[in-house]
């Protein structure tokens, strides 16, 4: 019995003393301590009442992901001092580490940063709708330490590192004014157009209500109402009217739906005609 003791006990020295083991059991801490500070960062920053839902959320994501960077940088340090693997000695010397800053380290300090302004200034939240350079559109998935993730309106995933963010066209900031083009044809008599286009804002306000914006009495600050004539000639194809609304930022959406939807019941009502498709061809000139 004293024998078979004394084996497991040396068995298991080996074991705890196999490096493998000893970066398995280390990453095994780092992992439960990485759970506990997310665990710990949500649980406070969720229950405070210094700021709103959508900031928390914001916040919590890109916390988040900060810590997760450092348990894994922090990892990596660790397994490579189980192989005998000098740290500090290699993060003292000026060269390796000016190397590591001029090669990696400027990009990813250029993405935390960026991604820090972009939640202190509130240019974006967590599930705010965007547009992103101009070119990428959908929900804000999450904003992480080094890339902010959108999630398109077909469900795909966009990821945009921090440091790229140029222009942010936020859909989501308390207010959204919609804003519709009405584009008839030449051959319509303007006084009969803006009559329908008034008669369909009147509707507008009457069964889209709840979707405009609102003032501390509950009066709407700015109903939908027909602005006037945008352009005499749209694109050498009519006349253009234009009509507008101040809506909830989260009511942006089903709002401008509905609201097409009427003006062009109205329009269709009073046999209102609609631009002619035009095909416009060029011919290149030969020389005779």
């Amino acid at each position: 019995m004293d024998f078979s003791w004394q084996r497991f006990l040396e068995i298991m020295t080996l074991i705890f003393e196999n490096n493998l083991t000893k970066i398995a059991i280390g990453g095994l801490v780092i992992l439960i301590l990485v759970a506990l500070l997310q665990r710990l960062v949500r649980s406070i920053l969720s229950r405070t009442t210094l700021i709103d839902g959508k900031e928390s959320t914001t916040i919590i994501s890109l916390s988040h992901s900060i810590i997760k960077y450092i348990g894994s940088i922090g990892f990596i340090f660790y397994a490579l001092s189980v192989f005998g693997l000098d740290i500090g000695g290699m993060l003292a010397g000026a060269g390796v580490l000016g190397i590591v800053i001029g090669f990696g380290a400027q990009s990813l300090v250029q993405d935390l940063l960026a991604g820090l302004f972009i939640v202190y200034e509130k240019q974006l939240q967590k599930g705010d709708w965007v547009i992103v350079n101009q070119q990428y559109e959908g929900l804000v998935e999450e904003v992480g330490f080094r890339v902010l993730k959108i999630r398109a309106w077909s469900g795909t995933i966009i990821s945009v590192n921090n440091g790229q963010v140029q222009t942010i066209e936020n859909f989501n900031r308390e207010k959204m004014r919609l804003i519709e083009t009405i584009t008839t044809s030449f051959y319509e008599d303007p006084s009969k157009v803006m009559r329908v286009l008034e008669d369909a804002c009147a509707e507008l306000n009457q069964r889209l209500s709840e979707y405009l914006k609102k003032d501390l009495s509950g009066d709407p600050i700015e109903p939908f109402k027909l602005i006037g004539m945008g352009s005499l000639n749209d694109h050498y194809h009519g006349y253009n009217y234009i009509i507008t609304g101040l809506c909830q930022d989260l009511t942006f959406f089903p709002a401008s739906r509905e609201a097409r939807t009427i003006i062009a019941q109205h329009l269709y009502k009073h046999d209102i005609q609609m631009p002619e498709q035009q095909i416009i061809t060029r011919h290149k000139e030969t020389n005779n």
